[in-house]
């Protein structure tokens, strides 16, 4: 699983040893290996570059799309957002 989110090097770094963006794409992996039903993801790509976010969310579509996962995403770029199915926006505490 780490492969699939770009980290096969890094297996044997402690996490400490990570940056904020390998230690998101971890937390990929993670929910990949646990096959998960429903994934909440905050920010998901806020700390990777272009490329490492573009990868992120290939890999959290094709969960959604290829094993129906049911993917909960909060964030604040309209790009990601706009992946989405279903867009919900909260505005000073407010569903709007």
């Amino acid at each position: 699983m780490l492969e699939s989110v770009g980290l096969d090097d890094r297996s044997s770094f402690h996490p400490t040893k990570l940056s904020g963006g390998e230690r998101q794409r971890v937390a990929v992996a993670r929910a990949l290996v646990n096959n998960l039903s429903i994934i909440l993801a905050d920010e998901p790509t806020g700390s990777l570059d272009s490329h490492a976010s573009d990868e992120v969310l290939k890999l959290l579509v094709d969960l959604h799309e290829k094993k129906n996962v049911t993917l909960i995403v909060v964030t604040h770029d309209l790009n990601v957002a706009n992946l989405a199915e279903r867009q919900i926006e909260v505005l000073d505490g407010k569903i709007n």
